[in-house]
């Protein structure tokens, strides 16, 4: 099986890495030659836990390989993905669908044979039909069936997602293409992994919705924990007493500054633009877009509350930047809306993140902050010090060796990975999401 991979972004590259893994001949094309040129030279563009070793591997032993010729990709391949970006256009939140349409063109005119186009890429219901009508106006001769196939991996768990996923959902019309997409996810029969297969339109709106429904858990425990502030519960225990409910389940019930990412964002928003241009509104998914979008902002209000409220010429500490741990991506993550404002506030903020500094020294959202080489030197005179991104490292930080270092020991902890009563032994004042008012210590 030969598998042409158009685009090495996150989805791209993990994937077409995971299938030269299952044994298939994978040549992953993007137009950008610096970053093909580092591919070959085994310099991986995104931190991701594995797939350094799974790239590594695969191109030594041959399966795998990287190019910017598309048509050379393309003309010997039985299965092309399209794996491009589909980024909120500016101006109205519809999915930007100008590179799937063009990766669409490109491929068509490179066809030879039959050949099965798999949009890998998330995108409305509809995409697909407008692939194959550009692919059939470009080239009226090829001999091809496009298909849905959207991914679900997580940013930080990607590769064990894709070798061992909750389900492969395959939309595909016709026995042929059919047949080639259970061939090509053939090695994950041995562990019993359902294959769902279904109509075009309807697996390109399962992961929308799949995305949206997530989300949507997200923000209600968040409105929980607000809830829980006011009235002076624990939203730990509610979630953990709501989650072992077996309809409901615990995953996604964890409360903090509000979902980020290369997908939440962007498909909710994209599933509401969709909603509304079709005529039948989700009235849900609009609320937690903005609900969401308010509560990001409304952090840096709870840090400064947190030392009351002033805080002009404070020191602040921020620990992690990145949307989520194990991963540098930025995204639409929660501190581009909290380190701006408490700049904006007259704060001096110092900054540490294990993987997404070097990023965000180049995002203007950073401007005039302190880039720090560990957690303790960002506490380093600082009046509070607020857990962004739950990475391990902060897990079981030094208390006594972080509070000799702050000017006031104030800790705001926005993902509750401490527990009260440990930090107020440790003599800290103590602030978390939806744990009553602030403790002090």
């Amino acid at each position: 099986m030969r598998i042409a991979m158009i685009g090495t972004g996150y989805v791209g590259l993990v994937s077409g890495a995971c299938f030269s893994e299952f044994g298939w001949d994978v040549c992953c094309v993007d137009k950008d030659a610096t970053k093909i040129e580092k591919l070959k030279a085994g310099e991986i563009p995104i931190f991701e836990p594995g797939l350094d070793d799974v790239v590594e591997r695969n191109v030594k032993d041959g399966r795998l390989s990287f190019t910017t010729n598309l048509a050379d990709a393309v003309k010997d391949a039985d299965a092309v993905f399209i794996a491009v970006g589909t980024p909120s256009r500016r101006g109205d939140g519809h999915a930007d669908l100008s590179y799937v349409y063009g990766a669409a063109k490109e491929i068509a005119e490179a066809l030879d044979g039959y050949t099965v186009i798999v949009t890998k890429s998330t995108v409305p219901v509809g995409t697909g039909d407008e692939v194959e009508k550009i692919i059939r106006d470009t080239n009226p001769t090829a001999q091809f069936d496009v298909v849905s196939n959207p991914e679900f991996l997580r940013e930080g768990a990607a590769i064990s997602d894709f070798m061992r996923p909750d389900r492969v959902v395959i939309g595909v019309h016709g026995d042929q293409a059919k047949s080639l997409m259970g061939q090509l996810y053939r090695p994950l029969f041995l562990n019993e992994t359902p294959i769902i297969y279904t109509a075009r339109r309807t697996a390109e709106l399962i992961k929308y919705a799949a995305n949206t429904f997530l989300a949507t858990k997200i923000t209600f425990i968040n409105e929980i924990a607000d809830l829980c502030e006011t009235l002076g519960a624990d939203v730990q225990d509610v979630a953990k007493g709501i989650g072992l409910d077996g309809r409901i389940g615990s995953k996604f019930l964890h409360p903090g500054p509000g979902y980020g990412g290369s997908c939440f964002p962007k498909d909710t928003l994209a599933l509401v633009r969709t909603a509304q241009t079709s005529g039948s509104p989700i009235r849900i998914v609009e609320t937690v877009v903005a609900v969401n979008d308010d509560r990001k902002k409304k952090m840096a209000e709870k840090i400064a509350a947190a030392i009351g409220g002033d805080i002009k010429g404070k020191t602040i500490g921020i620990l992690g930047i990145t949307f989520k741990p194990n991963t540098d991506d930025m995204r639409d993550s929660p501190s581009l809306a909290i380190v701006p404002a408490l700049v904006a506030k007259g704060a001096i903020v110092k900054v540490f993140d294990p993987q997404g500094m070097r990023e965000a020294k180049h995002m203007p959202e950073f401007n005039g902050v302190v880039w720090c080489n560990n957690a303790y030197e960002a506490a380093d005179g600082a009046d509070v010090l607020s857990i962004v991104t739950e990475w391990n490292e902060f897990r079981a930080l030094d208390l006594a060796r972080i509070k000799g270092r702050m000017k006031q020991p104030v800790l705001v902890d926005l993902r509750n990975i401490y527990r009260p009563d440990d930090v107020a032994k440790a003599g800290f004042r103590y602030s978390g999401i939806g744990r009553g008012h602030l403790n002090q210590g």
